[in-house]
């Protein structure tokens, strides 16, 4: 069935930009009268037209075959370059999470970004962001994949550096960018190698091509090791995962996308690959390790942290990690139901945590405490943000959970092992934060805490609805499996090691009688997980030292030897040139002399071969 409104799909991305562009003559000031107040509303006003149009789409495409769109975009020679959209109920689906989770974003920002000074230039990159991200979800190119995830970066980096006057601010935009930046080089040339052998970059064609060619083993493996590297930068997974840490010195009404869909771009690439990727077993194994590595470390690291932001930064790592391992043993569909699930479950945490830490003006956890009197719908958000994204029954990562570690165990029975101890890990870290912030004693900083604005809480509230009617929503989509397929020896270990770790949390963090902050024996241990395993210390004696060490060898070869040669001939001609002056006396016996013995060293030069042969 042909809509007008899924044929015109393609005008979703345009309705950001088009906010955008209305709201720059706010940005630079042009339009000082009215304030920069307008150019947030009408951003808001375009992204619930983009909201509305998404979802009557998906009315009209629901249980419909896929269609496709494609629109010439490049001629040249042999190379012909489309730009290729897939209309589908996935890709529409993804569309209304996107633009729902903007609009809560861009209601949220009224509020926490009230008094702020470059309120035109946030909401233009936050329309950037919601652009980018809904042209990545309709797009069927690879090479157009690229360039929104380039743009993306871009957006990124502005928006971590919207408060370029602090000095951390700068560094995390700086690091952020550079970081994503390592693994774009290397997703560039995969990108550019897998068209010669494919022929082209569409996702359908590249499938096709996948299920009959006869790839050598050794070029596909670095072919799709290639294509992993920038999603790998993309969900911050180990080694390129300090970069998120580091971004949530950025507002935090942009790391309520930033830490839900913008992570997940990553891995909707990599969902669209997945029978390139299948092509490599060992790039499959790659992802797993990476994914197990990165769950499980994040999730390690998290309950170190007394920075509320980075505890959850880490959390979205471990999370990610888990997509990948479902990614990597080939559970896509799995992988697009966490994804949704685990977006509604953060973005709820994030907005709940960002309001306490606009009024309490501090990110350190030992600062906080006896909220809960203060701070109840804040509490009550919290709590069901935390339940949602662990496996506590029947919210929504309890099914996709369960349904990953079901179907890993015939096959992968470890990486099982690996689910329950991440999902015990992030239930202890979300306790143990709301422990500190919300229960125990009231301190200085919490004294005068009080909810925040509504433009704050409208939108905290929103998210908590959708967090509990996530299961609603999957049953109505047949996405949920039969209580009697259930397997309940997983769910019951899954809802266990929720219990454990959130016990254990509170039994920790609610008594008196425990010393806090807790001190692990030997210290060495706890300093390992605090200071990220010691990550980017090792980048500073390996990676920053090579380049270091190479950069001062190429400066002295410069300096010296390049420099050198070009200071030789330039004093050698001023020296030549400078003789040559005191033969210029007007006199016709000197020309003559200095013509003659030019003429002496030419024939000198000339003969002299001869001259050593002869001897």
């Amino acid at each position: 069935m042909n809509g007008i409104f899924n044929q015109s799909i393609w005008l979703v991305p345009l309705y950001a930009l088009i906010g955008a562009t209305l709201a720059i003559p706010w940005s630079p000031g042009i339009i000082r009268r009215t304030g920069p107040r307008p150019s947030g509303y009408i951003n808001i006003l375009m992204t619930l037209v983009a909201l509305a149009h998404s979802i009557l789409a998906l009315r009209e495409t629901w249980q419909q075959p896929v269609q496709y769109l494609s629109f010439p975009w490049l001629e040249a020679a042999n190379l012909h370059i489309s730009f290729d959209l897939e209309i589908s109920t996935v890709n529409l689906g993804a569309l209304v999470l996107i633009t729902s989770l903007n609009l809560l974003a861009q209601v949220y920002a009224v509020g926490y970004m009230e008094m702020d000074w470059g309120w035109a230039r946030f909401y233009c990159m936050l329309a950037l962001f919601e652009a980018g991200m809904c042209a990545l979800v309709l797009c069927n190119s690879l090479f157009f994949s690229y360039v929104v995830l380039e743009i993306l970066t871009l957006g990124t980096y502005l928006l971590i550096g919207l408060w370029f006057n602090q000095s951390l601010v700068v560094t995390g935009a700086r690091d952020a960018f550079l970081t994503k930046r390592v693994g774009d080089l290397i997703l560039l040339m995969g990108v550019v190698a897998l068209l010669p052998l494919a022929g082209t970059w569409n996702y359908t064609e590249l499938a096709e091509w996948a299920s009959t060619t006869t790839i050598d083993p050794t070029v596909a493996t670095l072919l799709c090791l290639a294509l992993i590297a920038g999603p790998l930068g993309k969900c911050a997974q180990f080694p390129l995962h300090l970069w998120l840490d580091e971004a949530m010195e950025g507002p935090m009404p942009a790391t309520i996308l930033r830490n839900t869909v913008i992570v997940s771009t990553g891995a909707w690439v990599l969902i669209k690959l997945q029978p390139v990727l299948a092509l490599s077993p060992f790039a499959s194994s790659f992802m797993v390790g990476i994914g197990a590595t990165t769950a499980i470390g994040a999730g390690l690291i998290a309950i170190a942290q007394i920075d509320i932001k980075r505890a959850l930064s880490y959390s979205v790592s471990a999370y990610m990690g888990l997509v990948f391992i479902a990614v990597g043993t080939q559970q896509d569909i799995t992988a697009l139901k966490l994804l949704f699930t685990y977006a509604l479950a953060m973005s709820l945490l994030v907005m709940s945590i960002g309001g306490i830490v606009l009024n309490t003006i501090t990110q350190d956890l030992t600062n906080y405490g006896g909220l809960w009197s203060r701070r109840p719908i804040s509490g009550i958000c919290y709590l069901v943000g935390a339940a949602s994204l662990v496996a506590f029954p029947p919210l929504g990562c309890f099914w996709t959970l369960t349904e990953l570690a079901d179907r890993l165990w015939q096959t992968h029975p470890w990486l099982v092992g690996v689910i329950l101890v991440v999902n015990a890990l992030t239930a202890f870290s979300l306790t143990r934060e709301f422990c500190l912030i919300f229960a125990g004693k009231i301190k200085q900083m919490t004294v005068r805490s009080p909810e925040g604005l509504w433009s704050v809480v409208l939108p905290m509230t929103v998210g908590m609805g959708l967090a509990l009617h996530a299961p609603i929503l999957l049953n109505q989509w047949g996405l949920l499996p039969q209580l009697s397929d259930l397997n309940l020896t997983i769910a019951g270990a899954l809802t266990a090691t929720t219990l454990v770790g959130a016990g254990a949390a509170s039994l920790i963090y609610l008594s008196d009688s425990i010393v806090k902050p807790i001190q692990l024996k030997p210290k060495a241990v706890q300093d390992f997980f605090a200071y990220d395993l010691y990550t980017e210390k090792f980048y500073r004696v390996t990676i920053i030292y090579v380049v270091g060490a190479v950069s001062q060898v190429v400066y002295w070869c410069d300096r010296y030897l390049v420099d050198g040669v070009i200071n030789f001939f330039g004093l050698a001609t001023i020296f030549s040139g400078e003789s040559l002056r005191y033969n210029t006396s007007g006199q016709t016996q000197f020309y003559f002399l200095s013509i003659l013995l030019g003429v002496f060293l030419f024939v000198g030069i000339i003969c002299s071969p001869w001259f050593f042969n002869y001897l």
